[in-house]
């Protein structure tokens, strides 16, 4: 679902929704911005962006890190721009 309410929409799901995704989907053809709140097992906000591939360069090192510890059962991967979903 997205959250129309705040001044740039927000669309929220596990972070496992979000891999093998290169880019931020878009919305009206490009012309509204789209962040993305990539949510943790627990369904607990881990990280929200605005540039997916941006993060999965950057950000998502640390908060890979910080779910392997958590939540080892779940799919981590290294590169989740190429992983399936």
């Amino acid at each position: 679902p997205i959250d129309y309410t705040q001044p740039i929409p927000v669309a929220a799901a596990r972070a496992q929704a979000f891999f093998g995704m290169t880019m931020t989907p878009q919305l009206a053809d490009g012309r509204v911005p789209l962040r993305l709140a990539l949510l943790s097992p627990a369904g607990r906000p881990a990280a929200i962006t605005g540039d997916l591939a941006g993060f999965w360069r950057g950000g998502w090192t640390d908060m890979r890190r910080d779910m392997l510890g958590r939540y080892p059962k779940h799919s981590w991967p290294e590169d989740p721009g190429r992983s399936e979903r």
